[in-house]
């Protein structure tokens, strides 16, 4: 239990204690005082992890990072490009077949494209580097 807990334990007893001394006429008062002091402490813990997770969404734009993305985990690169090899297999075979070598390198130039645009979806600075912003807003080299 930490301080905060042990202080709202301390209001809840003396809230409790003030309604014995006082009567049920004030019990209503009693207990909307202490749910405020609830309200309170929940509106508080709320606010400081707003104000700490927009500090980091600050810290990343400033360092240049994009946050995590679920979606963006190595099994699901190693999934796409298994998935990539195997269709790459029978698109070959009927590209080769119905247009011979012309048909098998549209193929592969469709095969490739797709995973050139998974990469760079993936990796934004994959391709090119990665560009920041200089002081007066335009774009470094």
């Amino acid at each position: 239990m930490d301080a905060r807990d042990a202080d709202l334990k301390k209001e809840l007893n003396a809230t409790l204690q003030a309604r014995r001394e006082l009567g049920e006429e004030y019990e209503s008062a009693l207990v909307d005082s202490f749910l405020e002091k609830v309200d309170q402490r929940i509106d508080g813990a709320v606010e400081r992890r707003v104000r700490r997770q927009l500090a980091e969404q600050q810290m990343q734009v400033a360092r240049g990072s994009r946050g995590p993305r679920p979606t963006d985990s190595w099994g699901e690169r190693f999934g796409f490009g298994i998935v990539s090899l195997v269709l790459a297999i029978p698109l070959s075979a009927i590209g080769g077949g119905v247009a011979h070598l012309p048909g098998l390198l549209i193929s592969w130039v469709g095969i490739v494209g797709v995973n050139v645009v998974q990469a760079t979806r993936s990796n934004p600075g994959l391709f090119g580097g990665r560009r920041g912003r200089s002081g007066d807003g335009d774009w470094e080299d």
